[in-house]
């Protein structure tokens, strides 16, 4: 079975490199293209990599993360996360090509106080967040045979992430500040990475949006304890309110996602999100001795 992978070369597309070889996957053949080998926001250069190539997926790990960044470069995040949504759904109708995307907990407002349903409206408060939700739609108007798997906080040993930064801080500093009133869920990106993989091997046709995060909930502060915790790094950290700690963007407050549907569709048993942690830290650790 034949999988295009887009934006190979970050956080989510390092991680399905890492797995690629190994004996779950061994049936599936991945073509791996970072966004400098297929710049998803060109129409042409999508429409001849999906064109005659007979992938049966594809997996579009390419997207424009940085929040911060989105509320400066508003052309670029609309251009990779819904220009390039839609020329990735439009060639795959076009080639009878599942996608699978990945979206994100922004989409939402984090004004409620219970987990984000997939049915709850979309109310993004910063740009990032609204490029993802219109590529969202770009895609469900554009090709039937689609997932979009919202996802949160992801890290992992690749790539730029929250988990690499504070590890980078605690060895630099005695003392880190660190936000506690913005509440979600850290999700290793291994995880995610497997849950994909089950959906590609269970040929399914439940086609829609779903909501797919590690078990549990935490502020980014009790995220940095953990992690300072279970790497042994002793730093004084305090946690601070967001007004403390001013950005560009805006955040949720609360985007917790609820995973029943995703868990009952796919018969899916999520790991803890600490527990989920140890694991990363342990992969972290071996590639940087």
């Amino acid at each position: 079975m034949k999988i295009l992978v887009t934006g190979a070369s970050g956080q989510l597309g390092s991680t399905f490199k890492s797995i690629a070889a190994q004996e779950q996957a061994k049936d599936l053949d991945f073509v791996f293209k970072s966004s400098k080998e297929l710049d998803i926001t060109d129409f042409a250069a999508v429409h001849e990599e999906l064109t005659g190539s007979d992938y049966a997926y594809c997996i579009n790990c390419a997207a424009f993360t940085n929040v911060d960044k989105a509320e400066a470069e508003n052309e670029l995040a609309y251009r990779i996360n819904v220009t390039g949504a839609r020329n990735l759904a439009v060639n795959c109708n076009e080639s009878s090509t599942v996608l699978i995307h990945i979206s994100t907990d922004f989409v939402f407002d984090g004004f409620l106080n219970t987990p984000y349903l997939e049915e709850d409206i979309a109310r993004p408060i910063g740009f990032y967040g609204d490029t993802k939700y219109k590529g969202e739609r770009a895609i469900i108007n554009n090709l039937e045979e689609h997932f979009i798997i919202r996802t949160s906080w992801l890290y992992s040993e690749f790539g730029h992430n929250f988990m690499k930064t504070m590890l980078k801080l605690g060895a630099e500093r005695d003392e880190l500040s660190v936000v506690y009133d913005q509440v979600g869920t850290p999700t290793y990106a291994l995880d995610l990475a497997h849950v994909v993989l089950h959906i590609i091997k269970a040929h399914s046709i439940d086609y829609g949006v779903y909501h797919y995060s590690n078990e549990g909930v935490a502020s980014w502060y009790d995220f940095a304890k953990e992690i300072f915790q279970q790497y042994n790094i002793d730093i004084n950290l305090k946690p601070i309110r967001s007004e403390e700690y001013p950005t560009p963007a805006e955040r949720p407050k609360f985007s917790v996602l609820d995973k029943s549907k995703i868990k009952n569709t796919f018969g899916l048993q999520i790991p803890y999100w600490k527990d989920s942690l140890s694991v990363a830290l342990k992969a972290y650790s071996k590639i940087n001795i």
